[in-house]
């Protein structure tokens, strides 16, 4: 059977932010106690008192929470050049039995040329493009008979190269994209290889996130 410690961990672990927030006291135990009294006793299936989840939350180990932080933070030092792009323009179509062959196309076209941005991520229903404006009416014209189903404009990219430990090390991601939250700053897409990271973001927002990315090395 579940204990209100387990269920106390359960639903706090899963609420981002909270965490930390907790480590930080930035968070009144008291209100957050009552806030998840009634999670807290579904999973328990029982009457559960405001108290009881108060001790549980001050029970708390924050010792592997740390840990990870630590080793993020140590990874964080060590991130590579950030490279920044501008003028992108953001396609997703709907996956067809065509749409690979048009997509090998764009992909011949950008290959002519070194000063290109161009991603595809292939999904298994839609297929994302991010790609330099330069590309546009290509783009356009290669996909007119396919099915759009999100197109946005006036975009940069910002790709970061991590540490070959980043594949070892859990929660690398969310510690990036988490300082991106905390600024309000809404990711467009997010794409990823081994050993790279392209956050895509609105123009607007572009300088604010490059300063987050780079305070990330410095910290």
């Amino acid at each position: 059977m579940k204990t209100i410690q387990e269920a106390v961990e359960i639903t706090i672990r899963k609420t981002p932010f909270i965490e930390e927030a907790l480590h930080e006291k930035l968070i009144n135990v008291s209100s957050l106690a009552r806030i998840i009294l009634p999670e807290v006793a579904q999973q328990l299936k029982k009457e559960v008192k405001v108290g009881a989840v108060m001790m549980a939350i001050n029970r708390l180990s924050p010792a592997s929470e740390l840990r990870i932080r630590k080793n993020i933070k140590r990874l964080a030092l060590n991130l590579g050049d950030v490279i920044v792009r501008s003028d992108l323009c953001d396609y997703t179509f709907k996956n067809s039995s065509t749409l690979f062959k048009r997509v090998a196309s764009i992909l011949s076209e950008a290959g002519e040329n070194n000063d290109t941005f161009l991603t595809v991520s292939q999904g298994i229903f839609e297929t994302n493009i991010v790609a330099s404006k330069s590309l546009q009416t290509q783009i356009i014209k290669t996909f007119e008979k396919e099915t759009l189903i999100n197109n946005i404009d006036d975009l940069a990219s910002i790709t970061i190269k991590l540490p070959k430990e980043n594949m070892e090390q859990s929660g690398i991601y969310y510690f990036i994209l988490k300082q991106l939250a905390w600024a309000n700053i809404a990711v467009q897409e997010v794409i990823s290889t081994t050993h790279e990271m392209t956050i895509v973001v609105k123009d607007v927002e572009v300088n604010e996130t490059f300063s987050i990315l780079m305070d990330l090395k410095l910290s």
